[in-house]
């Protein structure tokens, strides 16, 4: 069946500037690190990057490493992208990142300029596209000059190969070096992406600040924590979850008694205001105004749409935040 997107797309969705740039991100964005690998169901896949368009999702984050196999999700986002969303890619924002072990040899990790230029043109043959909106670099190279990473980020804008540039997972000091280098290059960084929620705190100790002074969005992953801050794992670790899967990252150990504690707990307050636990969780991140976008997952249509019902409620008193710092320091 042909694919006509809904007419009411933009209708609900937030947009926020990423920093003092002037692209503006969906609050909640698309990530396809886990789910649209070729060990995955390609119509699944297809059904949510729809689903997620149709609701106002307008950005699909990608790496060149995701799958797995690594580079397969690339691959069927770009039949999807070349398929029914062909006549929208003006309206959608592509992100792609290198910097983690993508082939063998001396050239196929880290953060080189060999490494990173030829990792992107990989990721857009296999995307078929000419151009991603956003490149990162995944990574900091701790035995690369952060001059010649960041340098490969603006030779490919000038390239036109990409539109604006990126980092990830870089240290408050890092973020600040790395957005002097481009902002001289004329190449300045827009968007900062670290693994940020209510379990995982770590941008909070200088990032945040970096970020709000050098004028670059955040855009956080992995906000739910790899699932623990959903209702999921409340009474153990179900069949088809990220934890019973061997090639996902979350792992049985990290289910702990204490954490099963503070999940109740949490779980109790989101109920308390409508929402499900990931909604809270999602709308607890949007709660700073220096967080761009907010980058989930999805294992299914419904799931992505009960997460986008965050957005309905973003506001939070001081007595429900002071709950849930309490319940975090349990």
């Amino acid at each position: 069946m042909h694919y006509v997107p809904s007419i009411s797309r933009y209708s609900s969705m937030i947009y926020n500037y990423s920093g003092r740039s002037g692209l503006k991100l969906p609050a909640i964005s698309l990530g396809l690190w886990h789910n649209f690998g070729h060990v995955d169901s390609f119509a699944n896949a297809r059904e949510m990057v729809l689903a997620a368009f149709d609701a106002g999702i307008t950005h699909f984050d990608l790496a060149n490493n995701y799958g797995p196999p690594p580079g397969s999700a690339e691959e069927n986002f770009g039949k999807i992208i070349s398929g029914d969303l062909k006549h929208y890619r003006d309206e959608i924002v592509i992100s792609t990142k290198a910097g983690y072990k993508m082939w063998d040899g001396p050239y196929g990790d880290w953060g080189s300029r060999k490494y990173l230029l030829s990792s992107l043109d990989q990721s857009l043959k296999r995307m078929g596209v000419e151009y991603v909106d956003i490149f990162y670099s995944h990574r900091p190279d701790p035995e690369t000059p952060l001059e010649e990473t960041m340098g490969a980020l603006a030779h490919a804008i000038r390239q036109g190969k990409a539109f604006y540039a990126g980092i990830s997972n870089y240290k408050p000091d890092q973020t600040a070096d790395a957005a002097k280098i481009l902002r001289q290059l004329g190449t300045p960084c827009v968007i900062h992406q670290p693994k940020y929620s209510m379990f995982e705190r770590w941008v909070e100790n200088g990032l945040l600040d970096v970020l709000d002074k050098e004028g670059i969005g955040l855009i956080a992953f992995s906000p739910l924590a790899q699932g623990l801050l959903t209702d999921r794992y409340l009474k153990g670790i179900p069949e088809g979850s990220r934890a019973s899967k061997a090639h996902g990252f979350l792992k049985k150990q990290d289910i702990t008694p204490e954490k099963l504690q503070q999940i109740e707990k949490l779980n109790e307050l989101a109920a308390k205001r409508g929402q499900t636990l990931a909604q809270m969780a999602i709308a607890w991140l949007l709660k700073d105004k220096r967080v761009t976008s907010v980058l989930i997952g999805a294992s299914s249509v419904q799931q992505l749409l009960s997460n986008l019902k965050a957005l309905e409620k973003l506001d939070f008193t001081s007595f429900e935040l002071d709950e849930i710092e309490n319940i975090l320091k349990m």
